[in-house]
């Protein structure tokens, strides 16, 4: 099959043809028909605390069609996606095919699928998991909406983290798939104010479609005052979604006394922070990681259902041979917010 094989920093990914997985017992492989770009696909290719290892195919947000089976109640034909959680050594020796602790992605022994050779991820034609991990896609639910499970399964972990409540007014820093799922979780959690403050503008016109109330060029306007003239206060819950330094010190100083602080964004170096400017205004920070097979559930059943659209944050769709450019070209973005690649099919702008 092809796939897209990362090699060493500094190099884009390398179209190549590797083996096709094949389904042991308790395993699927599925012909994938999406896979988006994720943000820690970047921070895992770029120099920092993390690096995938040579011979590593990325990604881990995907979608498709069940071509081989080796799991019973799993079939053929099947349309699915799949958390990308694979259980340590000792808990597949134990016969679980999940964590025994029920951590899932928090696990330190888990290897998730996209970030280590010995869990190749779906930058390919085919991609292999647990059935453990798998989730059908509901009829209503094609493909492409299907891989974006991942990222707003993200949100919607994060808004529940943050105990956003009916009427509270939400900021939300950073306007890429995450900072957009995040709005989109906020408004349906009763958020009256869902205000986002990024530099875009495609993001953030996007925002008003995922949920956002009003949006914030910081370019232009000081975040604080105007959250404040377009929110009526200041933000009861602030969410992090940049992942750059300085950015959770910036929460802290737009933070309201006793407000809430959600960090999501990934910092992959050194970050400083003054804990007495936290301690004035006794702010609780939470940090999140990812998410629960109950997030994804529920993602489901409101994408079915129509009440989460995630195609306003969907600008491109890249064959495979594409990928390597429109990979390296997100590391400084301009117009894209969520790239999807189709492995199997010809590529091109949608």
């Amino acid at each position: 099959m092809r796939a897209a094989v990362f090699h060493e920093l500094g190099k884009p990914l390398q179209i190549e043809t590797v083996a096709k997985p094949q389904a042991g017992p308790g395993e699927i492989v599925l012909k994938v028909h999406y896979c988006g770009v994720c943000g820690s696909d970047l921070h895992a290719t770029h120099p920092g605390v993390f690096v995938v290892p040579d011979g590593t195919i990325l990604g881990h947000e995907f979608a498709g069609e069940i071509v081989e089976s080796g799991a019973p109640g799993w079939k053929v034909g099947d349309a699915a996606t799949a958390l990308p959680n694979n259980a340590c050594e000792e808990c597949r020796t134990l016969g679980l095919g999940e964590c025994k602790e029920h951590l899932g992605i928090m696990c330190p022994r888990n290897t998730l699928t996209g970030f280590h050779p010995s869990a190749q991820g779906a930058y390919a034609e085919y991609v292999k998991f647990s059935a453990k991990e798998a989730l059908r896609l509901p009829s209503a639910v094609k493909s492409r909406e299907g891989a974006a499970v991942e990222p707003l399964a993200v949100g919607l972990h994060a808004v529940n983290r943050g105990k956003v409540t009916v009427g509270e007014r939400v900021l939300i820093l950073g306007g890429g798939p995450i900072g957009l799922a995040v709005a989109v979780f906020a408004k349906l959690a009763g958020a009256r104010d869902v205000v986002l403050s990024e530099f875009a503008p495609a993001r953030r016109e996007a925002a008003g479609a995922m949920g956002a109330t009003a949006a914030i060029d910081p370019s232009k306007e000081e975040v604080g005052e105007a959250f404040a003239r377009k929110a009526g206060g200041p933000p009861d819950v602030i969410f992090e979604c940049v992942g750059a330094p300085g950015m959770i010190q910036k929460a802290i100083d737009l933070s309201r006394p006793y407000g809430r602080i959600v960090v999501v964004g990934v910092c992959m170096v050194e970050d400083t922070t003054t804990p007495i400017s936290a301690i004035f205004k006794e702010t609780n920070i939470q940090y999140v990681l990812g998410y629960g097979r109950p997030d994804w559930r529920l993602v489901l059943d409101l994408l079915d259902s129509g009440r989460v659209d995630p195609r306003p944050m969907i600008t491109d769709t890249v064959a495979l041979e594409e990928l390597p450019a429109a990979f390296e070209a997100l590391r400084k973005p301009t117009t894209q917010i969520k790239v999807m690649v189709r492995p199997n099919e010809p590529g091109g702008s949608l």
